[in-house]
């Protein structure tokens, strides 16, 4: 997670003993690391001598695992996800789809799923599981701007149903099932969303999701149309809430 950084003895004892390490830890420590060197000897064809100096390297105060670019695939996510989002905010997108695809194609399951974490590798899984969803909503919409609509509902309704507070993945699901003629389904998803927030935390949904909602018992034009913002991050950035003497629909309109 921290390749071609120095990663401080103090992280790892953390990592591996929390506040409780034990008296030996700098010499449990290198042995680990010794074991570890000799592991990826063996998976590399080197010396545990080589992997020292080149690869599981001693640094100043913590040990440094060097990798050439492009051998991680976290990285590589972070990459493909990074062009991918600019290629989004430039209304660039199919080329937004191909390659937020790519990025999301090298998850095969939660990370880390085949280790213990501790405390700095389990906040380390929360940001990658974070910025994944961030990159599936933001495929989303790139979908929904080339009317690939037809291609979404299942797949969000897998994501909703695994986050059940998340305003955003709810409002791309009723935009989805709406422009494919399912106004009632979509209309459904908006109540089940509501009834969770106010069983469960006493709130009422967002003002600009209950515009998107309000939009729909109105057959707006606009939403076949409209609706996903061409500047912004995500589906309800583009949404305005209702106000006094306005429209019940207001968003900016893809070009």
């Amino acid at each position: 997670m921290q390749a071609n950084h120095i990663v401080p003895t103090t992280a790892m004892a953390r990592e591996l003993w929390g506040d409780n390490p034990p008296a030996s830890v700098q010499t449990t420590l290198q042995t680990y690391v010794l074991q570890a060197r000799r592991l990826l000897g063996r998976a590399l064809g080197l010396s545990p001598a080589d992997v020292a100096r080149r690869i599981l390297v001693t640094k100043f105060g913590g040990y440094q695992l060097n990798v050439s670019h492009g051998s991680v695939d976290v990285n590589e996510f972070a990459r493909l996800a990074a062009e991918g989002q600019h290629a989004f905010l430039e209304g660039e997108d199919e080329r937004a789809v191909r390659l937020l695809t790519e990025a999301l194609d090298l998850w095969s399951g939660p990370p880390l799923v085949d280790i213990q974490a501790g405390p700095l590798l389990s906040a380390e899984i929360r940001r990658l599981e974070e910025n994944r969803l961030t990159v599936q909503m933001q495929m989303v919409d790139a979908k929904l701007r080339l009317a690939l609509h037809d291609q979404l509902p299942g797949e969000l309704a897998g994501l909703a149903a695994q986050y059940p507070r998340n305003e955003n993945l709810h409002a791309q699901y009723m935009l989805a099932l709406y422009r494919c003629g399912r106004c009632p389904d979509a209309l459904d998803v908006f109540r089940r969303l509501r009834e969770r927030l106010v069983d469960e935390l006493g709130l009422e949904p967002s003002l600009k999701i209950q515009a998107l909602h309000r939009a729909m018992l109105a057959a707006d034009p606009a939403l076949d149309h409209g609706a996903v913002p061409t500047e912004g991050n995500l589906l309800l950035d583009g949404l305005a809430p209702t106000a006094p003497g306005r429209e019940p629909w207001a968003t900016r309109r893809a070009g």
